[in-house]
């Protein structure tokens, strides 16, 4: 996966957590179990997006 392609998921994980806090607001969705999925799963593709950064940073290190 490039990592356009995992920032365009990351946006759209992040927009389903605010569909899914607005929903919950206004009563339309009652399985809060959801919010903790949506959280983890945005919590492992910024990881790893994070660490792709560092190791392009140090792959380049390493060259110079």
């Amino acid at each position: 996966m490039s990592l356009e392609e995992l920032d365009r998921r990351i946006d759209d994980e992040r927009e389903k957590l605010f569909n899914l806090r607005f929903r919950t607001a206004i009563g339309q969705e009652t399985d809060t179990s959801q919010f903790r999925k949506f959280r983890r799963n945005l919590a492992r593709m910024i990881t790893i997006r994070r660490e792709r950064g560092l190791l392009s940073v140090e792959n380049t290190e390493a060259e110079a």
